[in-house]
């Protein structure tokens, strides 16, 4: 399958009769017919059926369209940004992140954009990812890196990104024996905790899992700050629930130690939101792609430790 016969097959669709899209596509209609029993018999299904009022799709036919709509439109926009000089792209990109994955990512996104596309605006938003959900489902965002699914929005979303969610503490505290690599739950819970707000994604799942083994946290404070959170935990105030990224908000000499929990593991799913493809300007899906290329790159050279990729960056197939 390759993107002309993509392109056909949308034309036939939208036009609704095979000699309308032939006249559109300046194909003869037997070559064009030919080009979609070839696509149905790729895909191994029927995509459309042929009366004498015209063509219509039939339901797997209608699956593809809408899909290959959505890739041909990613395709012209990326053409169109090729062509372009970089000085040529200008506008204002709002992009939201938590605290931690701007740690990771926030720094080499802005150097990215200033030397490759000089003429784009970057404006990084971290908050709360309660916040920032918010503020996607009002359409307040350009692109984001949310941690879960949301419902009302209008954006897509694509799962990026997973990381493992450690017990983090500084390498030189004495809660935990040297020695030790990892903690049970129950080993986890007996430490005095300095835990993100009861709406943070993996304080959310570690109290579960405390429920489920009938245990009880110790929690000594609550703290709405990463970076504080961090500050305290630094300075002995106990170890807290965080993943590898958060350790990047406050750099210790000594280093940190993250401690996987073996019999009850978290992790944090990653979903990179956009506008939808119709609404994409320019500016908008360059800081897409490049924020999508620069995660897949911080992972599989080893900068973001601990997680693991989701999705593949696409790789338009020519159409030649």
């Amino acid at each position: 399958m390759d993107m002309r016969q993509l392109r056909y097959f949308v034309q036939i669709v939208e036009s609704g009769s095979l000699s309308k899209a032939s006249r559109q596509l300046f194909i003869a209609q037997p070559a064009l017919s030919q080009r979609m029993a070839q696509l149905e018999e790729e895909v191994g299904k029927s995509l459309l059926v042929r009366s004498v009022r015209g063509v219509v799709p039939t339901q797997n036919g209608e699956a593809l369209y809408h899909h290959a709509k959505f890739v041909l439109l990613q395709l012209d926009e990326a053409v169109l940004i090729a062509r372009r000089e970089y000085s040529d792209v200008r506008g204002r990109v709002t992009v939201g992140m938590a605290s931690s994955t701007a740690s990771m990512v926030g720094l080499p996104l802005l150097r990215e954009l200033k030397e490759k596309y000089p003429g784009i605006l970057l404006n990084v938003l971290t908050a709360r990812p309660g916040l920032l959900e918010e503020k996607a489902k009002r359409g307040e965002l350009d692109v984001a890196i949310l941690f879960s699914k949301l419902s009302g929005s209008d954006m897509n979303i694509e799962p990026l990104l997973e990381e493992d969610v450690f017990v983090i503490l500084p390498k030189t505290s004495k809660l935990v024996s040297a020695r030790k690599t990892s903690l049970t739950l129950a080993e986890a819970a007996a430490l005095p905790m300095v835990l993100s707000a009861p709406s943070n994604n993996h304080r959310r799942k570690f109290m579960l899992e405390l429920e489920r083994a009938n245990l009880e946290a110790n929690v000594v404070a609550e703290i709405d700050s990463l970076s504080l959170v961090m500050r305290y935990v630094a300075e002995g105030g106990g170890a807290t629930i965080q993943v590898v990224a958060a350790t990047q908000a406050q750099t210790l000499p000594q280093g940190w130690r993250c401690l996987p929990i073996v019999d009850a593991p978290i992790s944090r799913t990653n979903y990179l939101y956009a506008l939808p493809v119709q609404k994409l300007s320019a500016s908008v899906s360059i800081v897409r792609t490049e924020l999508k290329r620069l995660v897949h790159a911080l992972v599989e050279d080893g900068t973001w430790q601990h997680t693991r990729l989701l999705g593949e960056m696409e790789v338009p197939k020519s159409e030649g």
